[in-house]
């Protein structure tokens, strides 16, 4: 993969020069972080009062250190589960604990299951972004293990690592199946591919025009029109290969439709781009809904055509899920007594989840009828919609991919001479 080196100073500010070769999207994304790190540190300022307050008023205790000398280690891949609607994404971040990466090495670390992450031989699977959830996150480490490292056989005598974890984890964070590999395998890297699945309503959209656009995007092609280029980070080739990509109403009973139906895209490949299945969803319910036609897929697929990306918004990422990985190995442990805890902890959150769609649902049917009252499927979209509806291949369009780089190179050499006069 080609990549375009972006020498970063994280410690150093933006000057106006800097400011005025960036697109207002970048810029948009810049205040939304800053305030969002702002509210973050704030919090966190609150948390760190309170916990100081009870933590005076504790006796104090010595701990003994853990001799991680003592104990066997083995590689493996632990898989989880999360609902990731209140999180800051799966990675860790220097401005926020509100990760599930956070969760994970603090319950790690914590049961000493670890010493740390630098020597643990750790990768992930997925990068989930910010309130996207996964039903089957996986990640590679070195863990301790109390079996002679010539005899790990016997899985029923290991750790049961899956109960350790979860009894640190928070509620919506579960281990629930742990895979004996070799040291040199990785979550990240020996993934054969990778499905998510998107939930949404049926609403007004037209499923079959849907799938007729998702057929397009099958097989390989450069998808740059259809992500979010992430230049600053090297990334400048977008070529990927889709699978399998359709969707289809999940209720039970197809003979009858209602705007209130749900239904999921399921997609598949060995690898995705930043925001890649998000602006797929968010050109595919403007198919949909009849604003665009099932060809605009293949336009916005031939950049020779259209080698600006159209402006338009990307879909909610509420309903997304990294929802299945895949590998060569299928020797998952699975702790019976524990699934047990894992099914019910996602049947507790089922549960209330579904009164509150009830209840919700209720008080909609209950209201006055109108002639049209399918809007389920219109919050989907992120950002202002305009009232006159404008076509995609006649909007305002982004940066091409060859200005981008060369406002990162400028950027670049910017950042340099700024670090040359210090």
């Amino acid at each position: 993969m080609n990549v375009v080196k972006i020498k970063k100073n994280k410690f150093s500010n933006s000057t106006r020069e800097e400011l005025e070769i960036l697109d207002k999207s970048i810029l948009i994304d810049k205040i939304l972080q800053l305030e969002a790190h702002n509210f973050q540190l704030k919090s966190i300022l609150s948390k760190t009062l309170n916990s100081s307050d009870k933590k005076s008023k504790k006796p104090e205790f010595t701990n003994r250190k853990f001799d991680f000398s003592k104990h066997h280690k083995r590689h493996i891949f632990l898989k989880f589960y999360y609902l990731g609607w209140d999180y800051h994404g799966f990675m860790e971040q220097e401005n926020t604990i509100d990760t599930i990466e956070h969760h994970v090495f603090a319950a790690l670390k914590k049961s000493c299951l670890i010493e740390n992450r630098e020597t643990s031989n750790y990768h992930r699977c997925g990068r989930t972004d910010k309130g996207v959830s996964a039903f089957s996150q996986v990640i590679s480490i070195d863990v301790r293990s109390q079996l002679d490292p010539n005899n790990q056989n016997n899985l029923d005598q290991e750790l049961a690592y899956c109960k350790i974890l979860n009894r640190l984890l928070p509620k919506n964070i579960r281990c629930f199946a742990w895979s004996p590999v070799l040291e040199n395998i990785s979550a990240r890297f020996d993934c054969k591919r990778r499905t998510y699945k998107y939930f949404f309503p049926r609403g007004n959209l037209n499923l079959d025009l849907m799938n007729q656009g998702l057929k397009f995007m099958i097989g390989s092609h450069d998808f740059r029109n259809i992500c979010k280029m992430d230049v600053a980070n090297g990334v400048v080739n977008f070529n990927r290969t889709i699978l399998e990509a359709s969707v289809r109403s999940i209720k039970e009973n197809l003979e009858t439709t209602s705007g209130y139906d749900m239904c999921e895209l399921t997609i598949t490949s060995q690898a995705f781009l930043w925001h890649q299945i998000r602006c797929i969803m968010g050109v595919i319910l403007l198919v949909g809904c009849g604003n665009e036609k099932p060809e605009v897929i293949q336009e916005l697929l031939n950049i020779e055509h259209c080698p600006k990306k159209p402006q338009y918004n990307l879909a909610h990422e509420i309903p997304l899920n990294l929802f299945h990985c895949e590998f060569e190995t299928n020797d998952w442990f699975i702790d019976k007594t524990e699934l047990e805890e894992v099914i019910k902890a996602l049947q507790e959150e089922w549960t209330f989840h579904r009164i509150k769609s009830t209840m919700i649902k209720t008080m909609l049917l209950n209201l006055p009828e109108t002639k049209n009252t399918n809007f389920q499927s219109d919050c989907l979209l992120r950002g202002v919609e305009s009232k006159i509806y404008t076509p995609l291949m006649k909007r305002l369009t982004c940066e091409s991919l060859e200005e981008k780089i060369k406002h990162f190179t400028k950027k670049q050499k910017i950042e340099v001479k700024k670090e040359t006069n210090i």
